[in-house]
């Protein structure tokens, strides 16, 4: 049995994606993958969320969203816009431990960012990481501003004293440009490693079946994929003359 954690460095940076890549790796090895959303924001009832899209990719079907809240906030004002309580994150912690019995792989997506905030005392998806003892896969932007915000991510991961089990671009350009170009560089330079995989732009739109073959080549062997980010560096990060 293992937990992995999925945050990101912000909102928009392609967990979700990135969630259903990891758990269509594990499924392609016969392991029984859970998927926990602890709390999904911006979606009305009658709406798919984020756990709609990793059954659409990856087939997974152990799902579980433990809230769910209609305005697209952190989880906290959500509950507290709906004039509900909030996430209990503790009470989460002992679900997914549960859940953990009998899977071999029990991923968890967060909402937004590590320290968005799920109740009024701040409690975060860090908190819960750390009472999971679960490794973070860490999903960051491609472009301009992701070496800030990355930083910033892993100093307070750090802080915590939370391992990371890699750090995944979420969303890869089909043209990429000098920002993006220079980061593949600067971002192991970042980590003090190399990236653990990336996915390419539209991504989540694709069928399953196609989605299982960009899962593999966008995602490192310690996931199950075949990703090589010196090739992927070494094609992708020569800076292109403009002008």
């Amino acid at each position: 049995m293992s937990v992995l954690v999925v945050t990101g460095t912000g909102t928009g940076v392609g967990k979700t994606v990135v969630t259903a890549a990891l758990a269509a790796l594990a499924l392609a090895r016969g392991q029984r993958v859970t998927v926990v959303k602890p709390a999904q924001t911006g979606v009305s009832p009658d709406e798919p969320g984020d756990l709609a899209e990793v059954r659409n990719l990856s087939g997974a079907d152990d799902l579980h969203e433990l809230a769910r809240f209609r305005e697209p906030l952190s989880p906290e004002a959500a509950a507290r816009a709906a004039g509900r309580g909030p996430v209990d994150l503790r009470r989460a912690a002992g679900a997914i431990a549960g859940l953990a019995i009998t899977a071999d792989l029990v991923l968890v997506e967060g909402a937004g960012g590590l320290l968005v905030r799920y109740d009024p005392a701040g409690t975060t998806l860090a908190d819960l990481a750390r009472d999971l003892a679960a490794p973070v896969v860490l999903v960051t932007a491609a472009g301009l501003g992701t070496l800030n915000h990355t930083a910033l991510t892993l100093e307070a991961a750090a802080r915590r004293d939370l391992r990371l089990a890699g750090v995944v671009i979420g969303c890869w350009p089909r043209r990429p440009g000098p920002a993006e170009r220079h980061n593949l560089i600067d971002l192991p330079v970042l980590i003090g490693g190399p990236l653990r995989g990336a996915l390419p732009a539209g991504a989540g739109r694709l069928s399953r079946a196609r989605f299982a073959g960009v899962a593999r080549q966008g995602m490192a062997p310690p996931f199950g994929g075949c990703f090589d980010p010196a090739v992927f560096v070494a094609e992708h990060a020569q800076p292109k003359e403009f002008g």
